[in-house]
């Protein structure tokens, strides 16, 4: 039985293969169709997937995505209340990831003025600003639109070191503060003397601001350990910040934790488009794939019928007739798929680079998805072959079929 069993299995096999020489043309013509698709399927996969990494990126760069502020507190610059900064920060390590990066803000009302003994009277021109005390580190490079390393230059000082400063352009425009300038702070009895590191620009209210390091705006406002709010920066899928912040929310029973809908909104939506155009051009692709393959394959079963019928004739059954053109049809899918899915994801960093301005990175997860959607395909485009079911060999051998 073992030795039928091992005949039977090498006859299959060999049958398989006389089947998959017996024209070459059409095979290449089929292997070239599903490799092609598998291509496209591949690389717009392998784009979408990338696409969500590159969105999330490219939205953290615009700055924080969530924000936790007094209970109650309405206003980012309402310092009716304040919250316990380490207490909130402990908690944001506790349920974040690790990319998760926050940084506190105390805000204050404080007067500016140009420092240096060599200033005429004249020019000792006070201007009530907005004070802001940060991680100058973090709020730099994460959580302040427009800000970042660029910005810097070649400046090569601890910028969190105590005694720096960042001068909001609009202050510095009245005044005449440059790069590297002193500035003298005051607020009520205490004085600082700062020296301004950089005039920032974001174009928004960061302008007209002066930040300062967070442990000295505590020690000028008595507000030890205290913060006006906390800025977080939450690298994820909108689903997955949503669950960080409901986790920070039920750990700060005291505090109010809501994200900043304008940039987690359009992350979703702008995902969610991109998401669907690129699965309707997958669904599509695979579509006019499987059409030129069920083509040919409707031209293999009209020349195949005297095969068929000569197989019936000498006790094959249909099924694994049927067996042997759906397993040559899987091998071409998984052949075209290989090749092809391997191309295609070679192809997508091309696209990325183009679409995004950064190379697409290759996702393995997208090689075996695109070689089962191929095989797939061409195991369902060799429907045509059904109709060799139908064959009566003495039809055929009298030549009516």
């Amino acid at each position: 039985m073992a030795d039928r069993r091992a005949t039977n299995r090498a006859m299959f096999w060999r049958i398989i293969r006389r089947l998959l020489g017996a024209n070459r043309g059409r095979l290449f013509v089929m292997m070239l169709a599903l490799g092609a698709g598998a291509a496209v399927t591949a690389a717009l996969l392998n784009l979408q997937v990338d696409a969500k990494r590159r969105l999330t990126k490219e939205f953290r760069a615009f700055g924080a995505n969530i924000i936790v502020t007094p209970a109650g507190s309405t206003n980012l610059g309402d310092n009716s209340g304040t919250i316990q900064e380490q207490d909130v920060a402990r908690n944001i390590r506790d349920v974040g990831n690790p990319s998760t990066v926050a940084a506190p803000f105390l805000y204050f009302v404080t007067s500016l003025q140009k420092g240096g003994d060599s200033l005429l009277p004249e020019q000792r021109k006070q201007v009530q600003v907005v004070g802001a005390g940060t991680d100058l580190g973090a709020a730099l490079h994460l959580l302040i639109p427009g800000w970042g390393t660029s910005q810097l230059g070649s400046w090569d000082e601890d910028i969190t070191a105590k005694g720096h400063c960042f001068v909001g352009v609009k202050v510095a425009e009245q005044l005449q503060i440059h790069d590297g300038d002193m500035v003298e702070l005051f607020y009520g009895a205490h004085a600082e003397r700062l020296k301004n590191i950089r005039n920032i620009s974001t174009g928004g209210d960061e302008d007209s601001q002066v930040f300062i390091e967070l442990r000295t705006a505590q020690q000028l406002t008595n507000m030890s350990g205290r913060a006006s709010l906390m800025e977080i920066s939450f690298s994820g899928t909108p689903q997955e910040m949503m669950r960080f912040q409901s986790a920070l929310a039920a750990k700060l029973p005291d505090a109010e934790v809501r994200p900043i809908r304008q940039f987690t909104e359009g992350e979703a939506k702008i995902y969610s488009r991109i998401s669907g155009l690129l699965t309707a051009t997958v669904g599509i692709v695979l579509l006019l794939t499987g059409l030129c393959v069920m083509a040919a394959m409707t031209n293999v079963a009209m020349e195949r019928k005297m095969d068929v019928g000569l197989m019936k004739a000498i006790g094959g059954s249909m099924r694994r007739v049927l067996r042997l053109f759906l397993a040559e049809a899987a091998l071409l899918g998984l052949a075209g798929g290989l090749i092809g899915a391997a191309v295609g994801i070679f192809l997508s960093i091309g696209l990325g680079k183009a679409v995004f301005g950064v190379a697409a990175r290759p996702r393995l997860i997208v090689y075996p998805v695109a070689v089962a959607l191929t095989v797939i395909v061409a195991i369902l485009s060799a429907f045509p072959l059904r109709r060799l079911a139908s064959i009566r060999p003495a039809s055929v051998f009298r030549g009516e079929a």
